[in-house]
């Protein structure tokens, strides 16, 4: 029987985040969220874990003499490859985990991605992770022909390590006495998010029922060329002022805040065009809210996933949703708890004595 595993979490601080918001890490809540529910989820299996926020490459040895774990996990791409060249020899019997939280088409926006996972792989003791079963026979692949790989050794070597989310639902009630709707569509605005055809989407679902809508999105994230998305739901909006309906922007907060947030909606927007685990999503479900997705959430209910390239499909769902809430928060938290489940059980079999 191998020792107890002691995982170490380290992410990076993002300087250009707002500092009001998250003023003790300067930090994407999203990806902090996501690895503090892991690092939670392994201490209450019996797992000891620790998460740490660091400046730059520069604080890894660190925190790690200080903590001594056995397994150290980059969340996402920031770690320079030339760096493990030092970290292993400081630290011979650690193993380094750079787990990845996107798709290829996400991924394919990033410039140094795959010339980054290449140069991982020539290190003995560094893993990469996926999050996604697709995405992992995809690196798997890659790496395989780059280092002549046999099949055991990529399995051991690109693993899969899936997202986590708490299971603490509310319930809610619709009203439908109100003259508008709230339509939340919540995260980065980027073009993969697909802003623009899900607000064109819920226009129409609005119109139908004879509501002005109040279509809610975050601002202070735009990424990956998303000004323009961002410009033309501002142009849009502006051109249907008349017709009551309403962009509304708020700022990033804190996690308290933003689930407050996404209760107040009547209906939760996630129709992306590439996702790994969606935890907007989950934030809507786990407040009662009903979700309209797409196929890329690996947990959403297929009744309420539309076509993220077919505004009338996606109005249909705006349209089913809004008809039955309670039956679709029904089957997207019971489908997010047994993704959990199983996601516990993989992580608990990987690092469990």
């Amino acid at each position: 029987m191998r020792p107890p595993s002691k995982v170490l979490f380290i992410l990076k601080r993002r300087e250009d985040y707002n500092a009001v918001v998250h003023s003790a890490i300067g930090l994407s809540t999203g990806l902090y969220n996501s690895a503090n529910f892991m690092n939670e989820m392994l201490n209450e299996s019996g797992i000891e874990s620790k998460l740490v926020v660091v400046t730059d490459n520069n604080d890894i040895d660190r925190e790690v003499s200080q903590y001594k774990p056995t397994h150290v996990i980059i969340e996402a791409l920031w770690v320079i490859p030339s760096k493990f060249s030092v970290l292993q020899k400081l630290h011979p019997n650690v193993t380094w985990i750079v787990r990845m939280h996107s798709e290829t088409p996400f991924v394919a926006g990033e410039g140094m991605a795959m010339d980054w996972l290449g140069e991982y792989s020539n290190f003995q003791n560094v893993i990469i992770a996926c999050n996604t079963p697709r995405f992992l026979q995809e690196i798997r692949n890659y790496l395989q022909f780059k280092n002549s790989w046999c099949n055991i050794e990529a399995e051991e070597r690109v693993i899969y390590l899936p997202n986590y989310y708490p299971n603490d639902y509310r319930k809610k009630k619709m009203y439908r006495n109100k003259d508008h709707v709230d339509v939340g569509c919540f995260g980065a605005i980027r073009p993969l998010k697909n802003h623009l055809l899900q607000a064109m989407s819920a226009v129409k679902f609005a119109e139908d029922i004879g509501k002005s809508l109040f279509f809610h999105v975050n601002i202070g994230r735009i990424e990956m060329k998303g000004d323009a998305v961002f410009h033309n739901l501002r142009g849009m909006f502006e051109q249907l002022h008349d017709r009551g309906h309403r962009l509304i922007n708020h700022q990033w907060t804190p996690r308290e805040n933003f689930l407050e947030l996404c209760a107040s909606m009547d209906i939760g927007m996630q129709v992306s065009f590439s996702e790994t685990f969606n935890i907007v999503g989950a934030d809507f479900v786990s407040q009662g809210v009903p979700l309209v997705g797409s196929k890329e959430i690996p947990w959403s209910s297929s009744l309420y996933n539309a076509n993220p390239t077919e505004s009338c499909d996606i109005t249909a769902k705006l349209h089913s949703a809004y008809s039955f809430p309670t039956l679709n928060t029904w089957r997207n938290q019971n489908n997010l708890t047994a993704y959990c489940k199983k996601t516990r059980k993989i992580w608990v079999r990987y690092f469990g004595s």
